[in-house]
């Protein structure tokens, strides 16, 4: 099952980035992405980068590493928040 959604996640992220154009138009412009990235590309660069991230998300789904990432991800919250008291 891994595989499957792994390898579905990594087309949909490629399909996001190769059509970054085709999304920009049908959908429109992010303004977070225009307000943060707005000299580099705005929304194009965003749905670029989301697409990239899904890439990434699916490679770790792919291989099974997810969990092991997310922990690691988390281990500060985590960390912090069994110091602190009851």
């Amino acid at each position: 099952m891994n595989i499957i959604l792994g390898l579905l996640g990594i087309g949909i992220g490629f399909v996001i980035v190769w059509q970054s154009e085709w999304l920009l138009q049908n959908f429109g412009r992010i303004e977070f992405f225009e307000d943060k990235l707005g000299t580099e590309g705005g929304s194009r660069l965003g749905y670029k980068l989301l697409g990239i991230l899904i890439i990434f998300i699916g490679i770790l789904v792919l291989t099974g590493m997810i969990k092991g990432f997310a922990l690691w991800i988390l281990s500060p919250l985590m960390r912090y928040s069994q110091n602190m008291p009851a």
